[in-house]
């Protein structure tokens, strides 16, 4: 995954867990904005997501902030 990206799903879960707890929960979708501007990065974040993470639609942000920092 790109760095860039990986920055700013770490970014978004810690903003998330300190607006709304350690309890919340997020899908892949809340890394992008509403429109598709860059699909292949998308998808990219979508495989990881989904064929090589096997997450749930939704996962806790402190899980999806962890496996990113172990990458």
């Amino acid at each position: 995954m790109q760095p860039g990206m990986k920055e700013k799903i770490i970014r978004t879960c810690e903003a998330k867990i300190a607006s709304k707890g350690s309890n919340v929960g997020l899908s892949f979708y809340a890394f992008f904005a509403n429109k598709n501007d860059d699909p292949e990065l998308l998808m990219e974040v979508a495989h990881w997501w989904i064929m090589e993470m096997k997450l749930d639609h939704f996962e806790k942000a402190e899980r999806i902030k962890s496996l990113v920092l172990a990458m």
